[in-house]
């Protein structure tokens, strides 16, 4: 395989793991249900925002780490050395692009989230981390609505 044609199948692939990583991302949305979730039941509790504070919610990016490593080991592979040359670049190429891919797969993954420290009106204190596209202030009355392991903060 010519050098131009390896640099043209790794730019195809890396921009085909960005667009399977972006697939990827969890959403942690007060505002987005899974199907399901839907047409179930939900516990609803209110209380007062005690406390907000910014957070990332990023998770870990195997499917990062297995593009970036097959993607390393090939472009090293075959474009360094010869012989048992080759296996070292490729081995040294797939630690590194595993690392990257990893890296790449975190960012698409992440989103700005908000750690919501909640005083309930039964007295409890409860902390629920969500994305922040819930517009919350301290002091505000909200509900908290829980279905199975999953609560939303939303407005009262």
């Amino acid at each position: 395989m010519t050098p131009s044609r390896t640099s043209h199948l790794l730019a195809a692939t890396g921009l085909g793991l960005l667009v399977l990583l972006a697939g990827c991302a969890s959403d942690r949305s007060a505002n987005v249900y899974n199907p399901n979730q839907a047409m179930n039941e939900s516990r609803v509790r209110t209380g007062v925002v005690e406390s907000i504070r910014p957070v990332k919610i990023q998770a870990d990016s195997e499917l990062g780490k297995i593009m970036g490593a097959i993607i390393g080991g090939v472009a090293a592979g075959s474009n360094i050395g010869k012989g048992s040359g080759a296996i070292i670049s490729g081995t040294i190429g797939a630690a590194v692009g595993g690392a990257a891919g990893n890296a790449i797969g975190k960012e698409a993954n992440s989103k700005e989230g908000l750690e919501i420290v909640l005083q309930m009106d039964s007295g409890e204190v409860i902390s629920i981390v969500q994305e922040a596209d819930v517009a919350l202030s301290p002091g505000q009355k909200v509900r908290v609505i829980t279905q199975g392991r999953v609560s939303r903060v939303v407005p009262r």
